[in-house]
């Protein structure tokens, strides 16, 4: 299963799918064609309701070693003639020449991830450097091999943290150690990374995979689509509001729905003492935000 360039994947029979950075030979390296992939992919092939979770990870012993620097050009594929301004990416942000050509290619990958309803684990298995850090901060856990080493070094080559990790990385590790590694531009290894917080977990290099697909599992296998989609939307927008009444609003909503779709399967299936057949759909959750 795949038709992809630079990405490979497969769907195991509880609906986890496995997603593979598939370039070894350049270490994974980020191009312009898999930021158009990865886009695809999480808007597209993961949206189908038979991928109930997804796994990332990377062929060979890198996860992804940053942006693909050899690429002739603009590397970033970004349009030099054109002068952007706030204001245009406010009112324009998908129309061209911005979408196209000024719009960073790691956001369009980060804001589909996070928008996909379903969970999605990071299996960082070597190196994950610029956008291969921060393309795993839209991911909902990270876990990492031994011999993962993870860098937000942006200051080394004079450019800023892109795929919109301004707003991921302090909601993660908090604002005091996500300035404190942009600043240093370090590589850290992935004690630093669990130490600070960026990591769930570090395995050694032959179980990071399959620990990752059977957390994904343990999430998915019996378990509302539904709920679980409406609970990722719930708890990343929560983060965000000013206040507990708009997380009440929106909690109200979802709870109304849940429990009027599969919640009644749930309820009945734990009274009769049966596993649960839920038949809601994560492509047809309802607006709740």
């Amino acid at each position: 299963m795949s038709g992809f360039e630079t990405l490979s994947w497969s769907l195991d029979d509880d609906g986890v799918g496995t997603l593979t950075l598939d370039r070894p030979d350049a270490l994974n390296s980020f191009t312009v064609t898999m930021a158009r992939e990865l886009e695809e992919f999480f808007r597209v092939t993961a949206a189908d309701d038979a991928v109930r979770a997804v796994v990332v990870t990377g062929a060979g012993r890198a996860f992804c070693a940053g942006m693909d620097l050899s690429a002739e050009g603009n590397v970033f594929g970004l349009d030099e003639t054109v002068t952007p301004t706030p204001a245009d990416l406010r009112d324009h942000l998908t129309e061209e020449p911005f979408q196209s050509g000024v719009r960073d290619t790691g956001g369009k990958v980060t804001l589909a991830i996070h928008e996909l309803p379903k969970p999605v684990i990071a299996a960082i298995n070597g190196p994950a450097v610029g956008i291969g850090a921060t393309m795993t901060l839209a991911m909902d856990i990270r876990m990492a091999s031994t011999k993962a080493r993870i860098g937000f070094v942006f200051g080394r080559l004079g450019i800023v943290p892109e795929a919109a990790s301004s707003w991921f990385l302090p909601r993660i590790v908090g604002l005091q150690q996500a300035l404190e590694w942009v600043y240093a531009a370090d590589v850290l290894t992935a004690e630093q990374a669990l130490e600070g917080r960026l990591l769930r977990s570090v395995h050694e290099p032959d179980d990071l995979l399959g620990a990752a697909q059977e957390l994904a599992r343990s999430f998915v296998v019996g378990r509302s689509p539904v709920a679980l989609g409406l609970a990722k939307r719930l708890l990343t927008a929560g983060a965000g509001f000013d206040h507990p009444v708009e997380s009440h609003r929106a909690d109200s909503l979802a709870m109304w729905h849940a429990s009027t779709g599969d919640g009644k399967e749930g309820v009945a299936a734990f009274l009769a003492k049966r596993a649960p057949e839920f038949t809601g759909r994560a492509s047809e959750l309802p607006e709740i935000l």
